[in-house]
Protein backbone atom coordinates (compact mmCIF):
# COMPACT_ATOMS: atom_id res chain seq x y z
CA UNK A 1 0.00 0.00 0.00
CA UNK A 2 1.39 3.57 -1.18
CA UNK A 3 2.14 5.55 1.76
CA UNK A 4 0.07 8.54 2.73
CA UNK A 5 1.69 11.48 4.92
CA UNK A 6 0.70 11.63 8.26
CA UNK A 7 -0.17 7.61 8.45
CA UNK A 8 3.09 6.64 10.07
CA UNK A 9 6.59 7.86 10.87
CA UNK A 10 8.93 6.86 8.30
CA UNK A 11 12.26 7.56 7.10
CA UNK A 12 12.96 6.23 3.45
CA UNK A 13 16.51 6.64 2.50
CA UNK A 14 17.42 6.93 -1.20
CA UNK A 15 21.55 6.58 -1.78
CA UNK A 16 23.53 4.75 -4.53
CA UNK A 17 26.71 2.83 -4.46
CA UNK A 18 28.27 5.29 -7.03
CA UNK A 19 27.32 8.73 -7.86
CA UNK A 20 25.37 9.77 -11.48
CA UNK A 21 22.57 7.80 -10.82
CA UNK A 22 19.36 9.85 -10.19
CA UNK A 23 19.29 9.73 -6.27
CA UNK A 24 18.50 13.13 -5.93
CA UNK A 25 15.63 13.57 -8.17
CA UNK A 26 14.73 10.41 -6.95
CA UNK A 27 14.59 11.94 -3.51
CA UNK A 28 12.88 14.93 -4.37
CA UNK A 29 10.37 13.53 -6.59
CA UNK A 30 9.48 10.77 -3.74
CA UNK A 31 9.20 13.23 -1.48
CA UNK A 32 7.08 15.60 -3.16
CA UNK A 33 4.77 12.63 -4.18
CA UNK A 34 4.56 11.65 -0.91
CA UNK A 35 3.77 15.69 0.27
CA UNK A 36 0.71 15.47 -2.62
CA UNK A 37 -1.08 12.59 -1.47
CA UNK A 38 -3.97 13.30 1.11
CA UNK A 39 -3.46 12.65 4.83
CA UNK A 40 -5.65 10.98 7.25
CA UNK A 41 -7.39 12.39 10.06
CA UNK A 42 -7.61 16.16 10.36
CA UNK A 43 -3.74 17.28 10.26
CA UNK A 44 -1.13 17.04 8.01
CA UNK A 45 2.06 16.97 9.28
CA UNK A 46 3.46 17.19 5.72
CA UNK A 47 6.79 15.25 4.63
CA UNK A 48 10.17 16.66 5.43
CA UNK A 49 13.44 16.51 2.65
CA UNK A 50 16.94 15.95 4.62
CA UNK A 51 19.48 16.76 1.94
CA UNK A 52 23.08 14.95 2.68
CA UNK A 53 24.42 15.17 -0.83
CA UNK A 54 24.30 18.76 -1.44
CA UNK A 55 22.11 19.18 -4.87
CA UNK A 56 18.31 19.40 -3.50
CA UNK A 57 17.93 22.76 -3.58
CA UNK A 58 19.32 23.07 -7.50
CA UNK A 59 16.96 20.16 -7.79
CA UNK A 60 13.82 22.15 -6.64
CA UNK A 61 14.79 25.00 -8.41
CA UNK A 62 15.07 27.44 -5.31
CA UNK A 63 18.22 29.35 -4.10
CA UNK A 64 20.90 28.09 -2.14
CA UNK A 65 20.17 28.31 1.65
CA UNK A 66 21.57 31.42 3.10
CA UNK A 67 22.19 30.04 6.73
CA UNK A 68 23.66 26.71 8.28
CA UNK A 69 22.60 23.28 7.33
CA UNK A 70 22.91 19.72 8.11
CA UNK A 71 26.50 20.00 7.16
CA UNK A 72 26.93 22.36 10.56
CA UNK A 73 25.10 20.66 12.31
CA UNK A 74 27.40 17.65 12.03
CA UNK A 75 30.28 19.05 12.57
CA UNK A 76 29.37 21.12 15.32
CA UNK A 77 29.45 18.16 18.06
CA UNK A 78 27.73 18.41 21.35
CA UNK A 79 28.00 21.86 22.15
CA UNK A 80 24.83 22.07 19.75
CA UNK A 81 21.70 20.85 20.79
CA UNK A 82 19.63 17.86 18.96
CA UNK A 83 16.56 20.06 18.82
CA UNK A 84 18.67 22.88 16.94
CA UNK A 85 17.90 20.78 13.61
CA UNK A 86 14.57 21.48 13.55
CA UNK A 87 15.75 25.41 13.47
CA UNK A 88 17.45 24.57 10.25
CA UNK A 89 14.69 23.51 8.02
CA UNK A 90 13.24 25.98 5.51
CA UNK A 91 9.76 25.55 3.36
CA UNK A 92 10.18 23.27 -0.45
CA UNK A 93 6.90 23.36 -1.61
CA UNK A 94 3.73 22.96 -0.32
CA UNK A 95 3.21 20.26 2.90
CA UNK A 96 7.25 20.18 2.02
CA UNK A 97 10.14 20.90 3.72
CA UNK A 98 13.94 21.28 3.67
CA UNK A 99 16.48 20.02 5.50
CA UNK A 100 19.53 21.97 3.35
CA UNK A 101 22.63 20.56 3.39
CA UNK A 102 24.59 24.27 3.18
CA UNK A 103 28.00 23.48 2.47
CA UNK A 104 30.85 21.96 2.76
CA UNK A 105 31.81 18.23 1.68
CA UNK A 106 28.75 16.23 1.30
CA UNK A 107 27.52 13.08 2.65
CA UNK A 108 28.31 13.59 5.59
CA UNK A 109 30.88 15.86 6.09
CA UNK A 110 33.83 13.24 6.40
CA UNK A 111 36.49 13.51 8.40
CA UNK A 112 35.07 16.92 10.24
CA UNK A 113 32.09 14.81 11.59
CA UNK A 114 32.23 14.22 15.26
CA UNK A 115 32.00 10.30 16.66
CA UNK A 116 28.04 9.39 16.64
CA UNK A 117 26.75 12.30 15.40
CA UNK A 118 25.65 10.49 12.14
CA UNK A 119 23.59 8.23 14.32
CA UNK A 120 22.60 11.24 16.17
CA UNK A 121 20.92 12.39 12.91
CA UNK A 122 19.39 8.66 11.58
CA UNK A 123 17.97 8.40 15.05
CA UNK A 124 16.58 12.01 15.04
CA UNK A 125 15.27 11.35 11.90
CA UNK A 126 13.74 7.79 12.09
CA UNK A 127 11.86 9.74 15.54
CA UNK A 128 10.44 12.50 13.18
CA UNK A 129 6.24 12.02 13.01
CA UNK A 130 6.53 13.01 9.87
CA UNK A 131 7.17 10.93 6.56
CA UNK A 132 11.03 11.76 6.07
CA UNK A 133 13.21 11.11 2.80
CA UNK A 134 16.69 11.86 2.97
CA UNK A 135 18.90 11.88 -0.09
CA UNK A 136 22.10 10.38 0.91
CA UNK A 137 24.21 10.33 -2.23
CA UNK A 138 26.70 7.95 -2.85
CA UNK A 139 26.50 6.13 0.77
CA UNK A 140 29.97 5.44 0.87
CA UNK A 141 30.86 6.94 4.62
CA UNK A 142 29.79 9.53 7.23
CA UNK A 143 26.12 10.33 7.81
CA UNK A 144 24.76 9.40 4.36
CA UNK A 145 25.86 5.93 5.32
CA UNK A 146 24.28 6.02 8.79
CA UNK A 147 21.15 6.99 7.35
CA UNK A 148 21.26 4.22 4.58
CA UNK A 149 21.85 1.73 6.98
CA UNK A 150 19.26 3.27 9.60
CA UNK A 151 16.56 3.52 7.42
CA UNK A 152 12.85 1.86 8.01
CA UNK A 153 13.06 1.89 4.10
CA UNK A 154 16.38 1.69 2.14
CA UNK A 155 16.41 2.67 -1.46
CA UNK A 156 19.29 2.33 -3.71
CA UNK A 157 19.00 4.28 -7.04
CA UNK A 158 21.00 2.46 -9.69
CA UNK A 159 21.14 2.61 -12.89
CA UNK A 160 21.35 -0.86 -15.25
CA UNK A 161 24.92 -0.91 -15.99
CA UNK A 162 27.48 -3.28 -14.99
CA UNK A 163 29.86 -1.30 -12.88
CA UNK A 164 26.94 -0.16 -11.01
CA UNK A 165 25.65 -3.69 -10.17
CA UNK A 166 29.40 -4.35 -8.98
CA UNK A 167 29.48 -1.41 -7.07
CA UNK A 168 26.05 -2.53 -5.45
CA UNK A 169 27.43 -5.67 -4.90
CA UNK A 170 30.38 -3.96 -2.60
CA UNK A 171 28.32 -1.38 -1.24
CA UNK A 172 28.25 -0.93 2.93
CA UNK A 173 24.36 -1.65 3.26
CA UNK A 174 22.15 -4.56 2.26
CA UNK A 175 19.10 -2.34 1.16
CA UNK A 176 15.46 -2.90 1.32
CA UNK A 177 14.67 -2.68 -2.26
CA UNK A 178 16.44 -0.59 -5.24
CA UNK A 179 14.73 1.61 -7.75
CA UNK A 180 15.96 1.15 -10.98
CA UNK A 181 16.76 4.15 -13.48
CA UNK A 182 16.39 2.59 -17.06
CA UNK A 183 18.04 3.44 -19.61
CA UNK A 184 17.67 2.50 -23.43
CA UNK A 185 20.18 -0.17 -24.90
CA UNK A 186 21.34 -1.44 -21.66
CA UNK A 187 21.78 -5.50 -21.18
CA UNK A 188 21.22 -5.56 -17.42
CA UNK A 189 17.63 -6.26 -16.77
CA UNK A 190 15.56 -5.80 -13.88
CA UNK A 191 15.66 -9.40 -13.16
CA UNK A 192 19.42 -9.66 -13.27
CA UNK A 193 19.22 -7.14 -10.57
CA UNK A 194 17.39 -9.06 -8.70
CA UNK A 195 19.14 -12.30 -8.70
CA UNK A 196 22.61 -10.79 -8.45
CA UNK A 197 21.05 -8.78 -5.26
CA UNK A 198 19.08 -10.58 -3.83
CA UNK A 199 16.08 -7.49 -3.01
CA UNK A 200 13.50 -6.76 -4.57
CA UNK A 201 13.26 -3.90 -7.76
CA UNK A 202 11.02 -1.82 -6.24
CA UNK A 203 10.01 0.86 -8.83
CA UNK A 204 11.43 0.84 -12.64
CA UNK A 205 11.68 4.91 -13.43
CA UNK A 206 11.95 4.60 -17.12
CA UNK A 207 13.94 7.31 -19.09
CA UNK A 208 11.92 10.24 -20.15
CA UNK A 209 13.19 13.98 -21.11
CA UNK A 210 10.45 14.92 -19.66
CA UNK A 211 12.12 14.33 -16.15
CA UNK A 212 15.28 16.40 -17.38
CA UNK A 213 13.08 19.32 -18.92
CA UNK A 214 11.83 19.85 -15.34
CA UNK A 215 14.35 19.90 -13.57
CA UNK A 216 16.79 22.31 -15.49
CA UNK A 217 13.58 24.57 -15.88
CA UNK A 218 13.06 24.67 -11.62
CA UNK A 219 9.96 22.71 -12.17
CA UNK A 220 10.41 19.57 -10.53
CA UNK A 221 8.90 21.26 -7.20
CA UNK A 222 5.29 22.43 -8.98
CA UNK A 223 4.61 19.45 -10.64
CA UNK A 224 6.27 15.93 -10.70
CA UNK A 225 6.20 14.46 -14.22
CA UNK A 226 3.10 11.87 -14.07
CA UNK A 227 5.72 9.06 -15.71
CA UNK A 228 7.79 9.46 -12.45
CA UNK A 229 5.40 9.90 -9.97
CA UNK A 230 3.53 6.61 -11.24
CA UNK A 231 6.84 4.89 -10.56
CA UNK A 232 7.50 6.06 -7.20
CA UNK A 233 4.55 5.66 -6.13
CA UNK A 234 5.52 1.90 -5.92
CA UNK A 235 8.96 2.28 -4.04
CA UNK A 236 6.91 3.82 -1.22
Amino acid sequence: MFLRAGEVSVLIACWSPKGGSGTTVVSCALALTLAARPASGTERPGVLLADLAGDVPAALGMPGPAGPGLSDWLAAGAEVPVDALARLEVEAAAGLRLLPWAGGPPSGGVPAEPAGRADALATLLAADSRAVVADCGPAVSGAGLALAAGAHLSLMVLRPCYLGLRRALAAPVRPSGVVLVSEPGRAVTRHDVEDVLGVPVRAVVEHDPAVARAVDAGLLATRVPRALERALRAAA
